[in-house]
C-alpha cells in the first residue's frame, strides 16, 4: 500500500505523468527538491545535465528533455526498442555503474518494459539552451497557493529562462535506488546507533524529535568514515525542550560551512521546515560531496569557476514513543495525529505488527479504519 500525502508542488511543474507513477517503483531513496542555482556577473548560455544511476527523474522544471535509460540485455528479452533507441553507456557515463551493461536503451516516453526495481536503468534531465539572466524582471509563475516550492526563490541568485520559461533555479525530484553514507538504528534503551558506512566523513547529523510540538535535537557533529575510530556512535534520545531557532540556527550554520551561501541555507530550511521538524523522530545529516557526485553526476557547459553541491539526508526512525503515538491515535480514533505520520503510516504499522505478532490483527483493523484522504490514491 502508498500512503500519499498532499501534493506539495505548484501545477506547472513537468512530470510527465511520472508524479502519479512513483509509488510503482523500487526506490529505497527518494530525492527531494534538489535546487540549482546560478551566479555570474554578466548573461551566459549553458547546458546542463544531470545522470541518475539506479534511478528516475520524475519532476521538474523549467522544462527540458528528461529520459530514462535502460540495460539493452534486459530490453532484449521483450524487444520493445527501436534501433536508434539504442546508445552506448559510454557515451552518457564513464564507467558504467553496477547493472548498466555496455549498451542502454532509451525508453519510450510510454515506459514499456521499465525495470521497476531501477536495477538496470538510468535517469537523466537535461537543459540543453538556459540562459543565465543577472538583473532579469522577468516574472516567475506563481498559483498563488500555499506551496513550499516557492521559498527557494529567496536567495541573490541571477534569474534563468530555459524553454521560454523563466524561473530562479533549476528544479528536478526523483526516486532512487542506492546506498546512503549513513545507517540508523534504535536500541532497546531507546538511544540511535548511527553508522557511516561510506569513504567519507559526513559533515554533521542532528537526531530530532518532536512530540506534540516539543522539541529536542542532538547535535553529534561530525561522523568519520567507516573504519575510523569514531565511525560509530550512540546518540541518547534528546529531553524535549529545544528551541526551533537555535536548531535552525545550527543547521544553517552547517550548511553555510559546507559551501551555501547564507541566504541559500536559509531557503533550504525554510523549504523543508515543515517536512524536517514534523511529528516524530528522524536523522537530519549533510550527504558528503563525493557521494552526491557519484548518486548524481553532474556535467555543466561551459564549466562554472566555482560549484558548490550540499544535499541534505533524512533517516526516519520508528522509536517507541513513535509507536505507542500511533497506537494511542488509532485507539481514540484521532486522525489529526494520525495524519501527522503520513507517509510513514506503513512502515510504521509494519513494525509494530512484526515486533508485536499479537497485534497482527489489530494493526489489520487499524488499516480498515484509515480515511480515504489519508490512504492511498493521491499523487507526491
Amino acid at each position: 500500500m502508498y500512503w500519499a500525502a498532499k501534493d506539495d508542488l505548484p501545477g506547472f511543474v513537468k512530470d510527465q505523468g511520472y508524479r502519479c507513477f512513483k509509488f510503482r517503483l523500487g526506490g529505497a531513496v527518494r530525492m527531494e527538491t534538489p535546487v540549482m542555482y546560478f551566479y555570474s556577473p554578466r548573461e551566459v548560455t549553458a547546458r546542463v545535465k544531470v545522470l541518475f544511476p539506479h534511478g528516475v527523474i520524475t519532476e521538474w522544471y523549467p522544462d527540458g528533455d528528461n529520459a530514462i535509460y535502460e540495460s539493452k540485455g534486459l530490453m532484449d528479452q521483450i524487444r520493445m526498442y527501436s534501433d536508434d533507441a539504442v546508445l552506448q553507456t559510454k557515451s552518457l557515463i564513464d564507467p558504467a555503474p553496477h547493472g548498466l551493461g555496455p549498451e542502454l536503451v532509451r525508453l519510450s516516453p510510454s515506459l514499456n518494459g521499465i525495470d521497476t526495481s531501477l536495477r538496470n536503468l538510468m535517469g537523466a534531465i537535461a537543459w540543453n539552451d538556459i540562459k543565465i539572466q543577472p538583473g532579469s524582471t522577468a516574472d516567475f509563475p506563481d498559483e498563488k497557493q500555499p506551496s513550499r516550492y516557492y521559498a527557494a526563490r529567496a536567495t541573490d541568485a541571477a534569474p534563468i529562462t530555459a524553454g521560454g520559461q523563466h524561473e530562479k533555479f533549476l528544479f528536478y525530484r526523483g526516486v532512487g535506488r542506492m546506498p546512503v553514507p549513513l545507517s540508523a538504528r534504535v536500541s532497546g534503551d531507546g538511544s540511535v546507533v548511527v553508522e557511516n558506512r561510506g569513504p567519507d566523513p559526513v559533515p554533521t547529523a542532528i537526531l530530532f524529535e518532536n512530540r506534540g510540538g516539543r522539541l529536542g535535537y542532538r547535535n553529534a557533529g561530525a561522523i568519520q568514515n567507516s573504519g575510523a575510530i569514531q565511525s560509530v556512535v550512540a546518540l541518547d534520545r534528546p529531553s524535549l525542550d529545544g528551541s526551533f531557532s537555535q536548531l535552525r540556527h545550527d543547521l544553517e550554520t552547517a550548511l553555510v560551512a559546507q559551501g551555501l551561501f547564507p541566504k541559500e541555507a536559509q531557503a533550504m530550511v525554510e523549504t523543508w521546515r515543515d517536512s524536517w521538524f514534523e511529528e516524530g523522530s528522524r536523522l537530519i545529516y549533510i550527504v558528503p560531496a563525493h557521494a552526491i557526485d557519484a548518486m548524481l553526476p553532474l556535467q555543466v557547459d561551459p564549466a562554472p569557476a566555482q560549484t558548490a553541491r550540499v544535499f541534505v539526508g533524512r533517516i526516519e526512525l520508528v522509536t517507541a514513543e513513535t509507536k505507542r503515538a500511533v497506537e494511542e491515535a488509532f485507539a481514540h480514533s484521532d486522525w489529526p495525529v494520525i495524519e501527522r505520520y503520513g507517509r510513514f503510516l506503513e512502515p510504521i504499522l509494519a513494525r509494530i505488527s512484526s515486533e508485536s505478532p499479537w497485534k497482527a490483527k489489530q494493526v489489520e483493523q487499524y488499516l480498515g479504519k484509515i480515511p480515504s484522504s489519508i490512504g492511498a490514491g493521491a499523487c507526491r
